[in-house]
């Protein structure tokens, strides 16, 4: 059965689905969708246009689907969509997509969002990711499945944080951080495979050794990386995970400044830019 505290304001437009508790001084905005088994605790804000799925339980002070912090967004209508299962901590913000940028924020399911994290407008969580105390990122950032972010960390905007990743606390990340790999530091420097969170997430041994003579190659060898590449797409080449890193690494390597995802970048004045500096 739905409960709903008489001090909480809803919306006449949102949908609350059965089961859903929404605690003391809560504000749920228009077209808001609250999934079954969803928990607000006390003063949770979710401001408007966002759908949120089963079992999510948000804490204290957090403020979900936000206007985007962006300079050209001009009120268009965005959205904030999150999958099944999450927990997200007090003080937490989440904003919007931006017309610019594709229009939607998507955080999909089983992640963990510590205290005061913020993700900015068209990021895109996948699933089982953990985001410790006061990450920061910026808009367009994309994280992987199963990665692992440590408290403080800032990510630039359009940077990726790959697959099973996992990123020290304080680190300033402006490239891509490769999937598997552990990377930490100032400046921010691939440090070693993510062993322990592979065989976690159910990975042969033998995908562990493998990625672990990728690193060498690649961060402690001399070979050249393209070389390094199509050796190890040779010699894995039964292995998803070689493949997955090789993949994510050769992206890279195409965009602008280590971010393969730049490429999809629809600010027009940056692309003009772009191009005149080319010229």
């Amino acid at each position: 059965m739905t409960s709903v505290h008489s001090t909480a304001i809803i919306d006449p437009s949102a949908e609350l689905a059965d089961d859903v508790c929404v605690g003391p001084y809560c504000v749920v905005g228009p077209d808001v969708r609250l999934g079954a088994g969803s928990v607000l605790d006390s003063h949770v804000t979710v401001v408007r246009r966002t759908s949120i799925g089963k079992r999510n339980h948000l804490r204290a002070h957090c403020v979900i689907g936000g206007d985007p912090q962006d300079r050209k967004y001009a009120g268009e209508p965005t959205d904030l969509h999150i999958g099944d299962d999450n927990d997200i901590r007090e003080h937490v913000t989440v904003h919007r997509g931006t017309g610019n940028g594709g229009g939607t924020t998507t955080i999909g399911s089983g992640n963990l969002l510590m205290v005061g994290s913020h993700v900015a407008h068209d990021c895109v969580i996948g699933n089982h990711a953990v985001i410790a105390n006061q990450v920061m990122l910026a808009g367009h950032v994309k994280v992987d499945d199963g990665a692992s972010i440590g408290g403080g960390v800032g990510v630039h905007h359009f940077a990726t944080i790959g697959r099973l990743s996992f990123v020290g606390g304080l680190a300033r990340i402006s490239r891509d951080v490769p999937p598997f790999m552990i990377v930490e530091g100032h400046p921010a420097e691939v440090r070693a495979v993510n062993a322990i969170g592979m065989l976690r997430s159910n990975y042969a041994r033998s995908d562990v050794d493998a990625m672990k003579e990728a690193y060498r190659r690649m961060y402690r060898g001399d070979s050249v990386v393209a070389d390094a590449i199509a050796e190890l797409r040779s010699e894995f080449a039964d292995s998803e995970a070689i493949g997955h890193l090789c993949d994510s690494i050769e992206a890279s390597s195409l965009g602008t400044h280590g971010r393969a995802l730049e490429a999809s970048r629809k600010d027009d004045k940056w692309t003009a830019a772009q191009s005149g500096k080319a010229n």
